[in-house]
């Protein structure tokens, strides 16, 4: 099968209403007031996808939305950035999901309602379609109760035809974390949790346990950490990568996902683990200079002018 695409990104679709400048946490019964507000594409999945196409990764998506003005949203800032958008299923029963963004500096509180995400299944995926990527990602797992239980059928399909895969299963708003590792993960090429996430999925108290358990069931184990960096376990091989620092951000919304698009945007091009986590790393600290997930990705010239002029990056 002819591969069209380089990256086939399955996963969750919604808009972000972001508040920045508040002036203390909301209480109940009282008002507060926001300085800045906007409206903009969510979800790590699209954030994921808008980003890494600007990077010069032809990518597609699978995913939900409805039949409203957050669909339009999603449709035409994917499409903006050349994502291909044909696979996204539109239903005129559901709503399009909606999270509702409260930051504070270098952190964030979320109130999401998932409308669509609760109904994307294994069988609204085109299994034919998925033959013609190289790699497969999927993210936030738990937000999408109904192709959750399939997770490891879909990887395991995607393997035997040759795909490299990754994930990032987000954060459990539940906090159970009932999380089938010793299935999913031998699936799984690229595993890429934060350190928070990774202590809840591992279930152990610290981040060298949580890696050296993940890493026995997985094969390559990234843990991102913000401001400081990111480390990696391939089999015996630790790799750590030291931050680019942004001393002047604006939010971290989408920083994470940015991570991924830098990193997987290298790994689908064959470079080695250290190039990826450096450029990870990179764009993950490239998303904070601008409000949102995606703003800070235009085109792959103007990325890069910003990772040479604020961090002082050269290929």
């Amino acid at each position: 099968m002819k591969k069209i695409y380089d990256v086939m990104v399955v996963g969750e679709l919604n808009i972000d209403l972001i508040l920045n400048q508040i002036e203390s946490f909301p209480e109940i019964g009282k008002e507060k007031i926001a300085g800045q507000m906007s409206l903009t594409l969510g979800s790590s999945s699209a954030i994921f996808a808008s980003n890494l196409s600007s990077l010069g990764i032809k990518t597609a998506f699978i995913g939900k939305v409805g039949q409203d003005s957050f669909a339009d949203l999603v449709l035409s800032s994917l499409q903006a950035k050349k994502v291909d958008t044909s696979l996204i299923i539109q239903d005129k029963t559901l709503a399009t999901g909606a999270t509702i963004v409260l930051n504070f500096g270098e952190d964030r509180a979320n109130i999401t309602h998932p409308g669509a995400m609760d109904h994307l299944s294994f069988s609204d995926i085109p299994l034919e379609k998925i033959t013609q990527a190289k790699h497969l990602h999927f993210s936030s797992c738990f937000l999408q109760p109904k192709i959750f239980p399939d997770l490891a059928k879909l990887f395991k399909f995607a393997k035997e035809l040759g795909l490299t895969t990754s994930l990032d299963t987000q954060w459990d708003p539940a906090e159970k974390w009932d999380f089938d590792a010793a299935t999913i993960l031998p699936v799984v090429d690229v595993f890429m949790p934060n350190e928070l996430e990774a202590l809840h999925l591992s279930r152990e108290k610290t981040l060298d346990a949580a890696l050296d358990k993940l890493a026995l069931l997985g094969n390559i184990i990234i843990i991102k950490m913000g401001n400081k960096g990111s480390i990696c376990k391939c089999g015996d091989k630790l790799y750590e990568a030291a931050p680019f620092l942004n001393k002047n951000v604006v939010d971290a919304i989408g920083a994470g996902d940015s991570f991924n698009a830098g990193f997987i945007s290298k790994y689908v091009k064959g470079c080695d683990i250290e190039q990826c986590l450096k450029f990870g790393n990179l764009t993950g600290a490239i998303s904070t200079t601008r409000a949102g997930g995606t703003a800070a990705f235009t085109t792959q010239e103007e990325i890069m002018i910003i990772a040479k002029e604020r961090f002082g990056f050269t290929e």
